[in-house]
């Protein structure tokens, strides 16, 4: 199959479920960095992503073979990761922090992924989305973007799951016309 850096990470995951430790060295080296600040944009304590990284590459390690192959490798390691740093914030009696892409440190190479989210902040939807509330914000964040159900949103942001519902509806309402003026 060749050097496990020029494998694809399909190849690498079940590498790794097979037990394989230079596949998921590559792994972590591919997307910790990425994930690393993704993270750092919902808790601003390098110490608890740290943890989480490492929580996450772990438990990568021991479920390797859950991976079902329905959809990207980087989006399945991202779930992992994202109920991770929940569970870990959770565990501690923390809420979450959104921090601006902007304070990340320059030193943190940002994904194709992270760019594209970016595009999405900073074009039209990125207008409407500034419009809302921050705690609008943060609840579209872990739900859309995040891909967290609204039960793990609220245990993110530290908010009743009714609130996270709640704020959802008025945020996608405020969206919606906020775009449409838009094209108008």
């Amino acid at each position: 199959m060749g050097h496990p850096v020029d494998r694809s990470d399909d190849d690498l995951l079940r590498a790794v479920a097979g037990g394989d430790t230079a596949a998921l060295r590559v792994l972590y080296e591919r997307h910790a960095p990425w994930m690393s600040v993704r993270l750092m944009r919902r808790c601003n304590d390098q110490g608890v992503i740290a943890e989480v990284l490492q929580d996450t590459f772990v438990a990568v390690w021991r479920g390797a073979s859950g991976f079902r192959g329905d959809g990207d490798v980087g989006g399945w390691l991202w779930g992992v990761a994202i109920r991770r740093l929940v569970s870990r914030l959770r565990s501690a009696g923390r809420t979450t922090q959104f921090v601006p892409l902007e304070a990340v440190p320059e030193r943190a190479e940002i994904s194709v992924e992270e760019r594209v989210l970016t595009g999405v902040e900073y074009g039209d939807l990125g207008s409407a989305m500034g419009r809302l509330s921050p705690e609008m914000r943060a609840v579209v964040q872990a739900c859309v973007l995040d891909g967290l159900t609204e039960r793990e949103a609220a245990q993110l942001l530290g908010v009743q799951r009714g609130t996270v519902k709640s704020r959802l509806h008025r945020a996608k309402a405020q969206l919606r016309r906020d775009l449409v003026e838009g094209l108008t």
